[in-house]
C-alpha cells in the first residue's frame, strides 16, 4: 500500500486546480468559504459548468459519457473542488441514481435520463425515508399497484432533501407484501410534475427549507419507469446506499472547514490559548486519520484488490467530525456565535452584525449539522453493520 501520489497524479491535481480556479464563479466560492446561504441557482450554475466539461458525472465510466477517471483521480478532483470553495454537488442525480441506472436500468432509461443528469439540467430527488421507516427502511409502506401499463403510487416520503426543486424523484415503493419485507420493494423513477404529487416544506431548526415531505395520491407512473425487476428494489437500494455513505464522509469538505476554523480562532484571539489549540489539533488528527482510511480504500481499488467494506465506518467518522467542527466554531466565537439573524446569512447583507460577519452563520450551521449522524442510516445502525460485516461479531 502506497499512500503517496505519483508524479502523474500530482500533475492531474494541478490540471484540476487550474481549471477550477478559472471556472468556479467567485460569488459562489465566497459564499461557500463563509458558510453563506446557497440558492438553487448557485448549485445548478456550478452543476451546469461541470456538465459542460463532462465532469458533473466525474465518477462515471466513459461508456456513459464520463471522464473514466480512476479512484485516485476522482478523489483529487473532489478535493480540489472542495478546497477551492465549490459547493458540494447535489448527489442524488450524478452520485446516487445514475450508477443504479447504469448498472440495472434499461438502455432506454440510460438514454433518457443520463444526459440530463450529466448536463446538470435535470434535478433529482431521493424518495427513500418514510414516517416510521428511516433507518428501518425495509418497513416502508408507500404502495405501487400495477394496473396495465402503469403503476399507481399512494403514500408518503419524508426528509426529501431539496425536493422543492425536484424534476424527478427515484423512489422505493412496496409492490408486494409476501415474504420478507425486503423482497417486496421495487425501484421507480417518477416525474415530479405528475398529477397527484404534493411537496410540503419541513422547516428545520436552523430556519431553512431544506427538507420536505412528498405525498403521492393515485400517481400514475409508466411501468417502463421501473428499474430492473419488480420486487428486486432492495438490491438496487443497497447498491445506491454504498455510494451515499462514502459520499457522506466528505473528508475534503472537512479539510476546508478546518481552515475556516483556524481563521476564525485566530481572528477571535483564541488560537493562542493552548487548550483550544489542542482541541483543533486533535480534530486535525482525526481528519488526517479519516483521509488515510479513504486513501486505503482508494489504494485497494486502484490496485484491483478487494476494497475494504468500510462505507459505514467512513460515514460514522465523517459525520462526527463534521459535528465537532461546528462545535469548535461556536466555541471560537463565544457569545457572538449565539445570536441568530436569519437574513445575515445572505451574501451582501447590509444590516448590523452581532460580532464579526463570519459569526452570523455559526449557530445555524451548528444546528443543521446535528442531522449528519442520523441521515444516510443512523450511526447507531451503522455501528451494528460494521460489527457484523467488518468485525464479524
Amino acid at each position: 500500500m502506497d499512500l503517496n501520489f505519483t508524479p502523474e497524479e500530482q500533475a492531474f491535481r494541478q490540471k484540476i486546480r487550474g481549471w477550477v480556479a478559472e471556472h468556479l464563479p467567485k460569488d459562489i466560492s465566497h459564499k461557500v468559504h463563509n458558510a453563506l446561504r446557497l440558492s438553487k441557482d448557485d448549485l445548478q450554475r456550478w452543476a451546469k459548468i461541470l456538465g459542460q466539461q463532462g465532469w458533473h458525472g466525474w465518477a462515471w465510466p466513459t461508456q456513459f459519457g464520463g471522464p473514466g477517471w480512476n479512484a485516485i483521480q476522482r478523489h483529487l478532483f473532489e478535493e480540489e473542488c472542495a478546497l477551492a470553495g465549490a459547493p458540494r454537488v447535489v448527489p442524488f442525480g450524478p452520485v446516487m441514481v445514475a450508477p443504479v441506472i447504469m448498472a440495472f436500468g434499461s438502455p432506454e432509461q440510460q438514454r433518457r435520463h443520463l444526459p440530463g443528469i450529466m448536463s446538470g439540467e435535470v434535478w433529482w430527488s431521493q424518495g427513500y425515508s418514510e414516517p416510521g421507516s428511516g433507518s428501518d427502511l425495509a418497513s416502508l409502506k408507500c404502495r405501487a399497484e400495477r394496473r396495465g401499463d402503469y403503476y399507481v403510487v399512494n403514500g408518503q416520503k419524508t426528509w426529501t432533501t431539496l425536493g422543492q426543486y425536484g424534476d424527478w424523484i427515484f423512489c422505493l415503493v412496496r409492490t408486494s407484501t409476501e415474504g420478507k419485507p425486503q423482497t417486496g420493494i421495487s425501484f421507480l423513477l417518477i416525474d415530479m410534475k405528475s398529477p397527484g404529487i404534493t411537496v410540503r416544506p419541513i422547516i428545520t431548526m436552523d430556519g431553512e427549507h431544506e427538507v420536505n415531505e412528498v405525498w403521492f395520491d393515485d400517481v400514475e407512473v409508466p411501468a417502463d419507469n421501473l428499474v430492473g425487476e419488480e420486487n428486486k428494489g432492495w438490491t438496487y437500494a443497497k447498491y445506491l446506499l454504498a455510494h451515499e455513505r462514502t459520499n457522506i464522509a466528505d473528508v475534503n469538505r472537512s479539510k476546508r472547514e478546518l481552515e475556516r476554523l483556524k481563521r476564525i480562532a485566530k481572528a477571535e484571539k483564541v488560537y493562542d490559548d493552548v487548550r483550544f489549540r489542542d482541541e483543533i489539533a486533535k480534530l486535525e488528527v482525526e481528519i488526517v486519520a479519516l483521509e488515510m482510511m479513504v486513501l486505503r480504500v482508494l489504494s485497494a481499488e486502484k490496485s484491483g484488490k478487494q476494497s475494504l467494506d468500510v462505507a459505514g465506518l467512513l460515514k460514522i467518522r465523517g459525520s462526527e467530525i463534521q459535528q465537532r467542527l461546528t462545535e469548535l466554531l461556536m466555541l471560537a466565537a463565544g457569545p457572538y456565535s449565539v445570536p441568530f439573524i436569519h437574513d445575515a446569512m445572505e451574501a451582501g447583507w447590509q444590516g448590523d452584525h452581532v460580532g464579526a460577519a463570519y459569526c452570523a452563520p455559526l449557530a445555524a450551521t451548528y444546528f443543521n449539522v446535528r442531522k449528519t449522524t442520523i441521515y444516510g442510516g443512523s450511526n447507531e445502525v451503522q455501528r451494528n453493520i460494521v460489527a457484523q460485516t467488518v468485525l464479524g461479531s
